[in-house]
This record gives structure tokens, sequence and C-alpha cells, in this order.
């Protein structure tokens, strides 16, 4: 028995948001130009989003009455970020609201072991990896795949976080320790020229879209900039690129949006992680394409067509961290940057308080 595609949500239906960061608010930014009003659910008051989204329902991810209440707001709920518990999914749905994406691309990328598995058997190759639960795993693993290796919390960790180069066989107990002991796993080196990744999108009809790749730099840990589309990217690379991107997307029954982060072997690509949502190197499609990154998302999600992945220039985003938003009126200033401000009231170091597109080249 075939199953009928859910109907193509008309402007002025509402979609609800787990979470309510600097990706919540511009999904709701995306959202309002389409048409849509936007719930979120956030434990944080006075976040970024809430000064976006119509309704802000203040409650824990994991609270029955807020996710019920979100659930009777909302024609369709999707998410910001991947550490949305997965098991939040199941009560949604059981009131009567879809969730895009679904809660197995959820529980896959939450577990840095699931994940690696997952890909590799959808033929998105990864490092070699081990999974490590004690001290004598990690002495196995570091015999089987050698070092340097790195190791990294199974879950949560991010911007650097949660993870930790293991050098000399000396190191290890520490470096297990260093992670409070947390259920890891250890990834093999990769040999990589440099980090890519691909922005793609899946409907409820099935269809596929793939933005051009962007190339990735990174400082202590937190991606600095991104320029998209990436230099020295031949055909096949892109083609590679889009295979993978597919093949995860269809193996998971993913709806949304997703990012993929590639490392660059030159003759071959392979996978270091997937991220089931809107993704931070893909903010250059806000002024590179016609069709960003956000405005795909609520698309997929709310059953409409995909937008064009078609560049309409080449763009170097940049993340501005801590103070350096004071830095305003200078990049304001010059015609060739568009400002992209999160609403965010301290500016910690390291924190992302904005980012910018500087247009480089009109395609």
């Amino acid at each position: 028995m075939t199953v009928p595609l859910p109907s193509a949500l008309p402007p002025g239906s509402t979609i609800g948001i787990l979470g309510g960061g600097q990706l919540g608010r511009m999904l709701a930014e995306a959202a309002s130009t389409l048409g849509f009003d936007t719930v979120i659910l956030e434990p944080q008051k006075n976040c970024p989003a809430s000064r976006v989204a119509a309704r802000h329902i203040q409650a824990d991810y994991d609270d029955v009455d807020g996710l019920k209440a979100l659930a009777a707001a909302c024609d369709v709920v999707t998410t910001e970020f991947e550490n949305v518990p997965a098991s939040v999914v199941a009560i949604l749905e059981a009131e009567g609201v879809r969730v895009a994406p679904n809660g197995r691309a959820l529980a896959v990328a939450q577990d840095r072991v699931e994940e690696k598995t997952y890909l590799n058997r959808v033929g998105a190759t990864t490092v070699d990896f081990r999974k490590v639960d004690n001290l004598d795993d990690l002495t196995a693993a570091i015999e089987a795949l050698g070092l340097p290796a790195l190791l990294k919390t199974r879950r949560e960790g991010y911007d650097g976080k949660g993870q930790v180069w293991i050098r000399d066989m000396a190191d290890a107990t520490a470096a297990l320790e260093s992670l409070g002991g947390r259920p890891s796993i250890l990834e093999a080196a990769a040999r990589f020229s440099r980090e890519l990744s691909v922005i793609a999108a899946r409907g409820t009809d099935g269809a596929v879209a793939v933005y051009p790749l962007g190339q990735n730099i990174h400082e202590n840990g937190i991606l600095r900039t991104t320029i998209a589309p990436a230099d020295n990217v031949d055909a096949d690379t892109q083609v590679r690129a889009v295979d993978i991107a597919t093949n995860i997307l269809n193996g998971l029954d993913y709806v949304g949006v997703i990012g993929v982060e590639l490392f660059d072997l030159g003759d071959r690509l392979l996978v270091n992680e997937i991220a089931p949502r809107v993704h931070n190197t893909g903010h250059w499609t806000q002024d590179g394409c016609g069709c960003d990154q956000f405005e795909q998302h609520i698309r997929a999600i709310a059953g409409w067509p995909l937008g064009s992945t078609k560049p309409h220039a080449k763009v170097e985003m940049t993340n501005l961290l801590g103070d350096e938003i004071n830095d305003w009126p200078t990049l304001a200033a010059n015609p060739s940057n568009h400002l992209h401000f999160y609403g965010k009231h301290e500016a910690r170091a390291g924190r992302k308080m904005a980012h910018v597109n500087k247009v480089l080249e009109d395609l």
C-alpha cells in the first residue's frame, strides 16, 4: 500500500522549532518570508529566536506539557540543533504532529559510533574507528588504529569540545580521564588536504537538492571561515559529494536540510560527521544563492518544492566571535559585506555572535 505524501502546508500555517538559538532565529525569519508563523520551545528566556517567533514556549526539551503545547500549536515541528533528545520525537508524534527530520536521523547523529556505523553502511566512508568504554578498550583501539588518533565523547561535544588527541600510548589514561571516562570513540587520523562541506536537502517527495561544496577553515576547533563555492573542485569531486549526501538522506528517509562535513584526500572524500539541521558552513547561501539553506529547510519540511541551489555569487563567510561584533561599523562600511547578527546579549570569548558574508565574485 502506498502511503500518501503529506499535503503542502499553505502560508498561514505554523511551524514549531525545538531550540531558540541563532539557527532557530534564522529559520523563523525564513518561515516568516514564506508566510508561516513560528513557535519555539526553548528553556532559556530572551533567546535569539524568541524575538522573531510568534510565540515562545519556555520549557525543557523533554517537558511533556511543553511538548504537548507545541504540538497543539503547530502543523509541523523541526529542530535547530541535534542534541534534542530523540525520544522527544515520539512524544510529539503521539500528539499528532509531524516532525522533520525524523527521530532516527536525530538518534544516528547523536552518537558518533552509531553515526559512523550508519555512514559506512550507506557507502559514505569515514576514517577507521573503535568504540571505547574503558582503558582496556582504548589500549586495544590504539593498537588497531595506531597513533596519533583522536579520542571523542560519543555524545555531545562541539566546536572542539569533548575531544583530545593521543600522540603517545603513555597519554591514553590521561586522555580518557580528561573526557570524564564517558563512553567514547577513537578515530584514526585522516591525512587530508582540506575540509570541505556540503549542504543538501530532501523534500517530502524524496527530491534531493545539493549546494556546491564549501571549503572550511577552523581556529581552535571553531569554524572561522567558509569559502563557497570552494576553489579547485572538479566535476568528479562535486558528483561524489552529491552521491554521498543523497545516500545519507535517502537512507534516513530524511526531510529537511543536512550538513555533511568532508575530508578531501584528493582522490576521495571521507565523511567527518553529519548535522541533521541547517549548518554554520551553509550560511554563505544567504548571500550566494537565490534560495538559502534556511528557506530550503522550511520549504522541505512544509512539503513545498525545493528551491534552486545554483549560486549567483562566490562568498566568504566569517564567524564573528565575542567582542569582534564591535567592529560592525567598519564591516558595514564595505558594500561587499552582508552582516547577520544573532541578537545575543553577552559577548563571551569564542561565542558566535554574528557572521559576515563577503561577496568575493559575482557569478
